[in-house]
């Protein structure tokens, strides 16, 4: 699992059948960090502070094993102290 926030919505609208119409959300884990695409299973908003899962994981918490996820949002951090 990963903590990350959500920066940005990323409109897609010409999806492969399978992704279905589930949000997309661009999520960084550092500022200045490499932006990465996670699917959106809980409905986050910019801003938010959530926990990432990858892998196998992220499919399955999409909906599928068969889902195309490779990142996908599982929570939303209520309260949590940024370090550094």
């Amino acid at each position: 699992m990963r903590i990350m926030q959500v920066e940005k919505t990323l409109v897609s609208t010409n999806r492969i059948q399978q992704m279905g119409h589930r949000p997309l959300l661009v999520v960084i884990d550092k500022p200045g960090g490499t932006p990465a695409v996670a699917v959106d299973a809980v409905g986050c908003i910019p801003g938010d502070w959530v926990i990432c899962v990858g892998s196998s994981a992220a499919r399955e918490a999409a909906g599928s094993k068969e889902y195309p996820s490779d990142l996908t949002i599982v929570g939303i951090i209520d309260q949590w102290e940024k370090q550094g």
